[in-house]
């Protein structure tokens, strides 16, 4: 499973240094990641989510979002797991979130 793990971060990674495309990660754009941001960071999440978070939530993957869950990718990111699941809820969404 560290394996895995090390070959998604290190994809990322590439991704991210690639400057002549957009970085998406489930699904939801560079500037979607940079809109929820504030409120998928501890210790001060921004409630509500804003406006642009909530538009770039409803088309997310949240089963991928799930493969990062308990992996290392998020925390370094700054982005806490448990807020990020919980978008969609507080977006007031009906995209059913899987339980992971």
């Amino acid at each position: 499973m560290a394996k895995r793990q090390l070959v998604v971060v290190l994809l990322v990674v590439v991704a991210l240094f690639e400057g002549s495309r957009a970085v998406s990660v489930c699904d939801i754009s560079e500037d979607g990641l940079a809109a929820c941001k504030p409120s998928v960071t501890k210790p001060d999440p921004v409630e509500p989510p804003s406006v642009d978070c909530c538009k770039a939530v409803s088309g997310a993957n949240f089963t991928c979002l799930c493969s990062y869950k308990n992996s290392y990718l998020l925390p370094y990111l700054g982005i806490d797991p448990d807020l990020a699941m919980a978008l969609p809820s507080k977006c007031n969404l009906s995209t059913p979130v899987p339980s992971c």
